[in-house]
């Protein structure tokens, strides 16, 4: 390697070199299927190292050479997500960008995303790439969203030439990236779809299952209320091989296998190699964000954790300069100072910068609680005295345009006030139904009333047992979604519910007020990531916030420095 790419401006590889392209080339798998490649290289005499990419998307538009699109775009393609070959490439990389198994031209039929078998064909992959003459044998994993949630999965079964991960904007969980704390998100009607027509998929459940229990599974689907308002998701019980995935997902409303399967955290203790773990600041992608944190929190190994700006373009278009530096330390060797500045770095968006942190949740924050009060309040003080609860009703969005809601305020705020953390509002509440979903959303209200949304979370209320084993109370409080752990809910019972928020970022300016919004369903600025599964039925739900029960706010108040 040419000393002169190593290093630089930015202490990164400089872009020294053209592109080769070879498109569709050949690999076969360890089980004689053969898959097609296309491969990324410099074009020059020597040995580089590999980055795989890896998805079902279809890879031909992954390397469409066009201005990146803003996320406004009628042009933007949020699938887009594997790494720009036209910037890693000249710094000297090759990209390899797969089509798997049953995918575009590639034999075999795929199945659903994330599982061993997968992760299994992405290690042939890796094997493959370190045996080429142009190759290092140093092979790291690279990409976003799906292209990341499978690079930790590959990374537990230890490919060999496999030295360093950057899997952005991944999930640690896949039940709670389907079913957002038990309630069913249906942007993944949309996104499930899309995998359909880049290959040819097929049902885990259809293969798997006797013919009598996959019967009893779409039967016991088909009868629930809730799903029957969303014809176009309802309809995929009937037609199952219009979107496999999905099927699959519909017919396991619980956490189990399946999904273990296919989660991050169920692997943190067979990683080995170096990760770096990034994502912009939700909404609307929450899972994304909650997951960064967990994974970076969860994995014993060089590590280190980005939080970028909101997502304004295709993801491959974020902080790729980043990236190199990562990799041209562990897969070139290039001491550039990468591993000795802090191990978190975060976008603080009003403030327009990038800040360096030591730890997760920040060792300096103040944690407050926010109480719920009389009269729409939202104070540091709680009530003195009881008094009737806070009440609005739930009526299905096939009915009504209106979705109604509670909202509690601060005062207008005395100084700039930076909440960043994780987020947990404690309810004691009762409905009259034996379930309902809780929505809550915290947002920046301005001194004209212009509200912005800064975080949300879901929780439904048959699911709201804890799970002690894997909680941070009072700050992280996670819950079971077994089967066994689910429990209707008694009508009209006042019980505790804790949600879970997304971890945030935001500075209040002085003179703006922090407003929480509790509601059943999604807000209309959530359109855009796919509606939840609400409830069909019309729903009081009341909450209390008395001398007795202290519904609160948890607030992560970082003090200024």
């Amino acid at each position: 390697m040419s000393a002169e790419s190593e290093g630089g401006e930015g202490n990164s590889s400089q872009p020294i070199h053209g592109i080769e392209i070879e498109k569709d080339v050949r690999v076969r798998l360890r089980d004689g299927v053969q898959i097609y490649v296309d491969v990324f290289r410099p074009d020059a005499e020597g040995e580089f190292p590999a980055l795989v990419t890896w998805s079902a998307y279809g890879k031909e538009k992954q390397s469409l050479s066009y201005p990146p699109q803003v996320y406004e775009s009628r042009f933007h393609d949020g699938n887009v997500e594997a790494a720009d070959y036209e910037f890693l490439v000249p710094r000297g990389y090759a990209l390899l960008i797969p089509d798997p198994r049953g995918v575009g031209q590639s034999d075999g039929e795929y199945i659903c995303p994330y599982s061993v078998e997968e992760a299994t064909d992405l290690y042939d992959v890796v094997e493959w790439a370190a045996e080429q003459p142009w190759c290092n044998g140093n092979v790291g994993l690279i990409g976003y969203s799906y292209f990341g949630m499978i690079q930790p999965i590959c990374a537990a079964l230890h490919p060999p030439h496999l030295k360093a991960i950057a899997p952005w904007a991944v999930p640690a969980d896949w039940y709670r990236n389907c079913y957002n704390d038990g309630v069913l998100n249906t942007f993944y009607h949309r996104l499930f779809t899309d995998i359909k027509t880049s290959g040819k998929a097929v049902s885990v459940l259809k293969r798997t299952l006797p013919r009598e229990e996959l019967d009893r599974l779409v039967k016991a689907a088909k009868d629930d209320p809730d799903l029957k308002q969303y014809v176009a998701v309802y309809q995929i019980l009937d037609y199952p091989d219009k979107n496999p995935v999905l099927f699959d997902v519909m017919l396991q409303p619980h956490d189990g296998p399946f999904y273990w399967e296919r989660s991050p955290y169920r692997v943190y203790d067979r990683i080995k190699i170096p990760a770096y773990f990034g994502v912009t600041w939700g909404p609307p992608f929450n899972e994304h964000v909650r997951g960064a944190f967990k994974n970076y929190l969860g994995v014993d190994v060089p590590k280190k954790l980005i939080i970028m700006s909101t997502r304004s373009a295709e993801p491959r278009y974020l902080e790729p300069e980043e990236q190199v530096r990562w990799f041209d330390h562990w897969l070139k060797g290039v001491d550039n100072g990468i591993m000795d500045e802090p191990p978190i770095k975060i976008w603080v968006t009003q403030r327009g910068e990038y800040r360096y942190e030591n730890e997760w949740p920040l060792a300096r924050t103040k944690w407050a609680k926010f109480y719920l009060r009389t009269f729409g309040r939202l104070t540091t003080e709680p009530d003195r005295w009881s008094a009737p609860p806070d009440a609005f009703a739930h009526v299905p969005p096939n009915v009504t345009l209106t979705p109604h809601s509670l909202k509690y305020t601060t005062a207008p705020l005395p100084e700039d006030t930076e909440v960043t953390g994780p987020v947990a509002l404690y309810l004691y509440a009762a409905i009259d139904q034996d379930d309902a979903n809780w929505h809550a959303q915290i947002s920046d209200v301005d001194a004209t009333g212009k509200a912005r949304l800064v975080t949300n979370g879901w929780l439904k209320a048959s699911h709201r047992a804890i799970d002690e084993g894997r909680s941070r109370l009072p700050w992280l409080p996670e819950h079971l979604h077994t089967e066994d752990a689910v429990e209707p809910v008694v009508p009209c019972e006042i019980n505790e519910y804790a949600v879970e928020l997304i971890p945030c970022c935001n500075v209040f300016f002085r003179g703006h007020r922090i407003q929480l919004e509790i509601s059943s369903n999604d807000p209309p600025e959530m359109s855009e990531s796919g509606p939840h599964v609400c409830s069909s039925r019309v729903t009081l739900h009341k909450i209390y916030r008395d001398r007795e029960r202290r519904s609160h706010l948890l607030l992560p108040i970082i003090p200024q420095i």
